[in-house]
């Protein structure tokens, strides 16, 4: 959190409104209100930096009224951490390449005795001392002040250009004058956008992205007169703090150094420790796994200072919520919420970790071995060093990582979940893992008398979940476990400890697990008898376990459901895609058409990376597979939101690449059935609906 005079960020408004002698006054004054009531709108947005001081614009008549508010609001010497600056009202442009701000006492032939020039208003923003400076300048014929801008930039101190970000946006062109009603339409159009589709999880915008949200509001007719022109220009696409973003979504600070660094990587483990079927679910639902969850916590306490714990098992067998569950209930700031206690009461205490174990927790998802290392050194909170172009950055940073814990003076515990679903296995596993070996083995004592070690020696622990073999025969499963990711890695840590997900007792967790989802939707006298049959479907996939309990819970009659020998037989026997075929067959009751949902989900399986993001590539990727029906482009937001805000929310899982929110299938394995042309999906068959 910032505070202090330093800190402090200042939204100023300077319109002109009341012409009283143009026939159109009262229109233009109304829309200079609109203006302003955009603006003030925007710059509210919360974030985690103070709010914007907004200062109510002054009435301007005379030339000097323009002087006294720039002395009143000591804009010249200001100093803070961001000020922007908005400008609005008629222009005028001069015979030379210089734009003025029209007054109302202003005579349009004598503008240097009677208006303003518009750059000295600028200067007076560019040349304070505020660290971050936006202008915006919505009047006729601002495209004019380019000539002014120039020359006024040059004269702006060399170290204030170098340590300072100053940025001037202008609205119209050379010849436009200014549509009064135009700027706040196309604002509030973007703010729409931005709240809605953008994804965009920053909690600021970089000017170039507030530019391009901005002109998606403008017809083609109209974009070379009223798109934004970028006069002078920061010298960086990174986030502004003069621009807020109000799709920025401020979480809760449920999990302590995972939120501040990410999030929406945060927001994973969330979902995997608590099991819930949807992202707005508040409960906690996971269940059982005593013994296995009394081992991690054992493996994060005092006694257990370095080593490495392998939690291994079939897909969807519970891995990640065995590791998300370390991950949550050890972080600080989580232990402090009502959640914490909600999971505290329904778990042994011989089951939760110490407080604080974990250091860094990274999703190794669809990442290389550069990307590991990357998101380890920021978990860590240790910038990554620049890498020249001949050098190797998982060398260089693998280093980096070693050096700081060789430093930090406390032991180091990483959790590294998904390397089966990573990239470059071998380079994951050989340059980012292995190397740390050393510091997972216990120290090698003094060798000679005398000899001090000089405090105690690195520690690391290393906690990994890594896809196995599906077998319940325990002979076979220690064979199975000397092929692939498993034994490469018992070869890099030999004394590395072994946990499966997937063993008969995992039953019983599972059992626990359906009944929490089911809660009181179903009587506890039929619960014995439903929850069975279900584990005895879907077992050992959690992942099935999860979607089979949300139907049963949302269903309009779950004991109905329950007792349906054909929901037995046609959804769960026939597993993912059992379920996915039935709850597509009940989506349109979300008003959302079966096949659009389906397009919509193959989308995200298709995509590359992270997932897909919103905005035009997911409707753009989905309309391949409705060809030649696709619907309209003005239909598609609507429906990617009754998407995500109805049942089939569950079948989807959220990141963030690129600053952007982007959506992939919930586990491989529904990816796997989505991406399987043999699936007829939109076939009800014989389904119980």
């Amino acid at each position: 959190m910032h505070d202090g005079l330093s800190e402090q960020r200042v939204l100023l408004s300077m319109a002109v409104r009341d012409y009283e002698n143009d026939d159109d006054a009262d229109e233009f004054a109304e829309g200079i209100g609109r203006q302003l009531e955009a603006v003030r709108e925007w710059w509210q947005t919360p974030g985690p930096l103070p709010a914007f001081r907004q200062v109510d614009p002054p009435e301007l008549k005379h030339r000097d009224d323009v002087e006294n508010f720039l002395r009143e609001q000591n804009v010249r010497e200001m100093r803070g951490h961001a000020l922007t600056l908005f400008i609005t009202g008629h222009g005028i442009s001069a015979s030379s390449d210089t734009h003025f701000l029209r007054l109302p006492a202003s005579v349009e032939k004598r503008p240097l005795a009677t208006a303003v020039r518009t750059a000295d208003i600028v200067a007076a923003a560019l040349d304070s001392h505020v660290e971050n400076v936006l202008v915006i300048v919505n009047t006729c014929f601002a495209g004019n002040m380019a000539s002014d801008l120039a020359a006024v930039h040059k004269e702006i101190r060399t170290s204030r250009q170098s340590s300072s970000r100053l940025d001037v946006l202008v609205t119209c062109g050379l010849k436009t004058k200014i549509e009064v009603l135009r700027f706040p339409t196309l604002l509030q159009a973007a703010l729409r956008r931005l709240r809605r589709t953008a994804g965009i999880t920053t909690p600021h915008l970089s000017v170039p992205d507030f530019m391009a949200q901005y002109a998606l509001g403008l017809r083609a007719e109209d974009e070379k007169k009223f798109k934004l022109h970028h006069l002078i220009q920061g010298g960086n696409h990174r986030p502004s703090p003069c621009l807020p973003n109000p799709g920025y979504v401020h979480l809760p600070e449920l999990l302590g150094a995972l939120q501040r660094r990410a999030p929406l990587s945060a927001e994973y483990w969330l979902d995997r420790a608590t099991g819930r079927p949807h992202e707005s679910d508040t409960d906690w639902y996971f269940r059982g796994r005593e013994d296995l969850n009394r081992r991690v916590a054992s493996f994060l306490g005092p006694r257990s200072p370095r080593g490495v714990l392998l939690v291994t098992g079939c897909a969807g067998s519970g891995k990640s919520a065995v590791l998300a569950r370390a991950v949550t209930l050890s972080d600080p700031v989580f232990r402090r919420t009502p959640l914490y206690k909600a999971a505290e009461d329904v778990s042994p205490e011989a089951t939760i970790p110490p407080e604080d174990s974990v250091s860094a927790a990274v999703l190794a998802r669809h990442l290389d071995a550069a990307q590991v290392a990357a998101h380890l050194l920021d978990a860590l909170g240790v910038p990554a060093r620049d890498v020249g172009a001949t050098d190797d950055r998982v060398a260089v940073w693998s280093q980096q990582i070693q050096e700081y814990i060789r430093t930090c003076g406390h032991t180091v515990t990483i959790v590294l979940d998904g390397l089966d679903e990573a990239k470059e296995h071998a380079r994951i596993i050989g340059d980012v893992l292995a190397p740390l070996a050393a510091f997972c083995r216990p120290p090698v004592p003094a060798q000679r008398p005398g000899e001090s070690g000089g405090g105690a020696p690195p520690a690391v622990r290393l906690l990994i979940g890594v896809r196995g073999s599906r077998t319940a025969n325990e002979a076979l499963r220690a064979e199975a476990d000397d092929l692939g990711l498993v034994r490469a890695l018992r070869t890099a840590f030999p004394r590395a400890q072994v946990e499966h997900t997937d063993g008969t007792g995992s039953r019983q967790d599972m059992a626990q697990y359906v009944q929490a989802l089911i809660g009181d939707s179903i009587s506890s006298d039929v619960v014995k008898d439903v929850v069975p049959l279900v584990v005895d479907a879907v077992w050992p996939s959690f992942i099935g376990a999860r979607l089979a309990g949300d139907q049963l819970r949302s269903a309009r009659d779950p004991l109905a459901l329950a007792r349906s020998d054909d929901w037995y037989r046609n959804t769960l026997r026939r597993g993912m895609q059992g379920l996915l075929q039935r709850d597509l067959q009940l989506v349109s009751d979300d008003g959302l058409p079966p096949k659009v949902a389906l397009a919509l989900l193959k989308a995200t399986a298709y995509a590359k990376g992270q997932g897909v993001p919103w905005g035009e590539v997911w409707p753009t990727i989905a309309g391949v597979f409705l060809l030649p029906d696709r619907p309209d482009a003005r239909q598609w937001d609507g429906m990617i939101e009754r998407l995500l805000g109805g049942r089939l929310s569950g079948y989807l899982a959220h990141a963030v690449e690129d600053d952007r929110r982007v959506y992939r299938p919930a586990h491989e394995e529904l990816a796997d059935v989505l991406l399987d042309p043999d699936a007829d999906l939109l076939n009800a068959g014989g389904l119980d609906v």
